[in-house]
């Protein structure tokens, strides 16, 4: 079976993702939790509305637990944001792959705002998911029918998530029911003991800093959250900090998932990244570590809308032009706007004065008018006065009257005149006035534009140079830090050296007391193992003893039987042997007629004429002997060759016959190794005269070489004697070396052969003696366990010998003796007995007194475990309750599968 099923079991029991009743069963469930950035709707279905005000595409992906092969993966694709003043929308799709578990569909969300009061708002909000959870087959390796995987359906499951969520100008309150409702479309009903349904309870606050540098407007966000299930209750908590540069960090707590910290940041104005780290914790550290990336595209904003708008963002590494122009288009038209305001209010309010003036003039002009009036009528009233004393009566009264008359029509005449000459003196007054206000207005107008001219180069130059200095102080204080840093990990290289040295130092120190306690101890516990073993051997001998003596018995009754055979098939291998040895003669015959066709002209061995004729003579005597030499070495080869022939003949027969139930008569006893010494004594000589073979006719040919240069007739009797000698000397050479690698080909290839048949006995008489071998390996665990005790000390990893490593996630034995058939928790494989003692001896200090082991005939393995199930379910659940104990460090399952 694949190494793919345990993972999925390891993992989704630990983390509650599969369905109670063991039909596979997959609970929806996002582990996109370390980010309150992006995908925040998976959290809250709420969140897509709330203190939101951007659309997103994202792609994430979470790798879960990297630590195993095959670890739970995630990937999500989303388009979800804020659509409306009162909406928030989003889709999903996703996938998750545990293993050869896949789980696949998509996810709709909804959130609709309500507002109450300026700054409070109710937000309804809702997840509805559909997917489908089954067995990937593509994924599937498998050398046997697993039950465990066919019973596994294929599921497609409905599910609801509501929420709700109360926010204030800074906080947000609210609530969310996981999987509510779960609907199997495959069974027609709803799940029911889903351990992942439940109440989540949220408090939020969003703000914004309020400093200097770089962190002035910088958004701060924090969520605290606790979710109830029916088993477990778990709380959380995460904080972001967004600077408007276009950086973000955030940081959180998992009371089940561990630490986790995160960092993105804009790449553009509307491209942005995102990494998460997650770090296991508790139960889950042996597990390893999260990585989660996202990659995200935000669409551009149209609209303003209410509720958090305070938030800016800037790109971090690819700035917007156009952006930049015009936000500094936008400050310099409120300042000009702003300046603009101050000279109206004052030409405002220099207008307001001099109508004043104008109305404090015509007051006096009519003031002085009416004293002027009161001071010509008390005139004449006192003439009146004067008129009724005097005594000439009616011409005096008359004279009055008409005095008085001319008086009232000079008044009339002389008011009239008043009058029109103010008016007059009014309009010339208001004709310069408005004169001079309209020069001054040019004037001042003029001015104010020369001003604001000047103000702005002056506030343009005051600018550049804030901005040249802000640099400077930005450079200096970037230098500084830069200093202060290397400084200060300078001084944290130094201190953690020192740290570190002092450690390797108390390191050392214990460690060499820890090697010398262990070798004290390892010493004791070689004693005490060799104590065993010697017990062991002991018992193994008597058993052997006794399987011998019973084996001789057989023998001696079948010996007899096998006699006449034996000494028939001997005289026939001898008759062979003589026949081969005839054949070989012949050809020996043959090959001498062939060289003495170098006498056919009637000269044996030509007298010698001188020094190199006799040398000569003497040369080709010697070759002539090494070559009947090489050829009794060629025939005692093929004798050998013979014997190894017919002995794997028998070998084979012998193995036929057992497998076929048939029981042979014992061989009588042959000395290999006498054998193969002669065997390689044979060669070794042969190969000797080759080679002074060559040499005799390389110096052979030397001296006919001489000899031509002196008589350099070459159909001299002598020349041609020696040259048709020293041909057949070669061709002859040439045949041996040629028959003896062919005979060296054949003795390899018996060989091989009799390695198989060798191993088929051996194979065969183990499995044979299975029954004996079971009783020793019984009588070793028992005595095993009587002698060995507890350790008063903890043992760790580096204490056992797992042996080999089970590569898939059930591995299925069949055909075990002596064992039920079932599903075993193996802690340890081994083929080596003393390793397998050894184990089962670290298995009982560890104080594991049910230890045990069987034994695998195909593979020749010892599996050691201590727990047995009748059903995968129940081994899958004490797979994953195993514990943190080192023996169980290897643990996998076994199915042992008996016919």
């Amino acid at each position: 079976m694949s190494k793919y099923l345990l993972h999925i079991i390891l993992f989704l029991a630990t983390t509650q993702f599969f369905y109670a009743q063991e039909n596979g069963v997959v609970a929806l469930v996002l582990p996109v939790r370390t980010s309150l950035k992006f995908n925040k709707y998976a959290i809250n279905p709420t969140f897509s509305f709330v203190r939101e005000q951007n659309k997103y595409i994202t792609f994430t992906n979470k790798r879960e637990w990297v630590q195993f092969d095959d670890a739970p993966q995630t990937y999500l694709f989303s388009y979800s944001g804020r659509f409306a003043e009162n909406r928030g929308m989003g889709i999903g799709l996703f996938q998750q792959d545990y293993g050869v578990l896949t789980t696949f569909g998509g996810i709709v969300n909804y959130a609709y705002n309500v507002v109450l009061d300026r700054d409070s708002n109710l937000t309804f909000g809702a997840n509805l998911g559909f997917y489908q959870s089954g067995i990937n087959e593509g994924r599937v390796v498998s050398n046997y029918s697993d039950p465990a995987l066919q019973n596994i359906p294929n599921n497609s499951i409905l599910t609801l998530n509501p929420g709700i969520n109360y926010g204030t100008t800074f906080l947000d309150f609210g609530l969310a029911i996981n999987n509510i409702v779960a609907y199997n479309l495959k069974s027609s009903s709803l799940l029911e003991e889903n351990p992942e349904q439940g109440l989540q309870a949220h408090v939020m606050y969003t703000g914004f800093m309020d400093s200097r540098g770089f962190f002035d407007e910088s958004k701060f966000s924090t969520l605290i959250q606790s979710e109830f299930k029916k088993d477990k209750t778990i709380l959380s908590g995460l904080v972001m900090i967004a600077v408007p540069k276009g950086i973000w960090a955030q940081a959180g707590y998992n009371t089940l998932y561990g630490m986790s910290a995160g960092l993105g940041i804009n790449i553009s104005n509307q491209i942005a990244i995102e990494y998460n780290y997650e770090k296991a914790m508790g139960d889950l550290s042996t597990f390893g570590n999260s990585h989660e990336f996202t990659i995200a595209y935000k669409f551009k904003k149209r609209y303003r809308y209410n509720y958090s708008d305070e938030e800016q963002e800037e790109a971090l590494l690819i700035q917007d032009k156009r952006t930049r122009q015009i936000a500094a288009r936008r400050k310099a038209n409120a300042t000009t706007t702003k300046v603009d305001r101050e000279a109206l209010a004052a030409k405002r309010a220099e207008e307001r004065a001099l109508a004043q003036a104008r109305l404090d003039s015509i007051t006096q002009a009519k003031i002085e008018l009416r004293a002027k009036q009161k001071a010509a009528a008390a005139e004449r009233i006192e003439e009146r006065k004067r008129a009724n004393n005097d005594t000439n009566g009616a011409n005096i009264a008359q004279a009055v009257i008409a005095t008085e008359v001319v008086a009232n029509k000079d008044d009339k005449e002389t008011e009239e005149a008043a009058r029109l000459k103010a008016e007059q003196e009014e309009q010339a007054r208001l004709a310069e006035a408005a004169r001079l206000k309209a020069e001054q207005e040019e004037q001042a107008r003029l001015a104010e534009a020369a001003r604001l001219k000047a103000e702005q180069e002056e506030q343009a130059r005051l600018a550049e140079a804030a901005r040249f200095k802000a640099e400077q102080e930005e450079q200096a204080r970037l230098a500084e830090d830069a200093r202060l840093k290397a400084e200060q990990e300078e001084q944290a290289r130094l201190a953690e050296a020192a740290r570190l040295k002092a450690e390797q130092e108390e390191q050392a120190r214990l460690a060499e007391a820890e090697r010398l306690k262990a070798e004290q101890e390892e010493q004791a516990r070689l004693a005490e193992a060799e104590r065993l073993k010697a017990e062991q051997e002991e018992q193994a001998r008597l058993a052997e003893a006794a399987r011998l003596k019973a084996e001789q018995e057989e023998q001696a009754r079948l010996a007899e039987a096998a006699k006449l055979k034996a000494e028939q098939e001997e005289q026939a291998r001898l008759a062979e042997a003589a026949r081969l040895k005839a054949e070989q003669e012949e050809q020996q015959r043959v090959a001498a007629e062939k060289v003495s066709e170098v006498t056919e002209t009637g000269i044996v061995f030509p007298e010698p004429e001188d020094s190199n004729t006799d040398e000569l003579l003497t040369v080709t005597k010697l070759a002539l002997e090494t070559q009947n030499v090489q050829k009794q070495l060629m025939i005692q080869l093929n004798e050998v060759l013979i014997i190894k022939e017919k002995d794997l003949k028998d070998l084979k027969k012998e193995n036929d016959l057992s497998e076929q139930g048939i029981v042979s008569a014992p061989k009588p006893f042959k000395s290999l190794s006498a054998e193969n010494a002669r065997l390689e004594s044979i060669k070794l000589q042969l190969d000797n005269e080759i080679k002074s073979q060559d040499e005799k006719i390389i110096e052979l040919e030397a001296l006919y070489s001489t000899r031509l240069k002196e008589v350099r007739d070459k159909r001299d009797e002598t020349n041609m004697f020696y040259s048709r000698t020293i041909k057949a000397l070669k061709e002859n050479q040439f045949q041996t070396i040629r028959a003896r690698e062919n005979v060296l080909d054949k003795f390899e290839s018996v060989r091989e052969a009799t390695e198989i048949e060798r191993k088929r006995r051996i194979k065969r008489a183990l499995y044979d003696n299975e029954e004996d071998r079971y009783n020793k390996d019984r009588a070793a665990l028992s005595s095993i366990k009587k002698f060995t005790k507890p350790s008063q000390l903890p043992l760790s990893e580096k204490d056992f010998d797992y042996g080999e490593e089970l590569t898939g996630n059930i591995r299925i034995v069949k055909d075990v003796k002596h064992v039920e058939s079932g599903y075993y928790l193996v802690v340890a494989v081994h083929t080596d007995v003393a390793k397998r003692d050894q184990f089962l001896q670290r298995a009982i200090e560890a104080g594991e007194t049910n230890i045990d082991f069987f034994f695998d005939v195909n593979t020749s393995k010892y599996y050691i475990y201590y727990d047995k199930f009748d059903s995968v379910e129940m081994a899958k659940r004490a797979l994953d309750n195993k514990g943190p104990e080192p023996l169980n460090s290897k643990m996998s399952m076994v199915k042992i599968e008996n016919n």
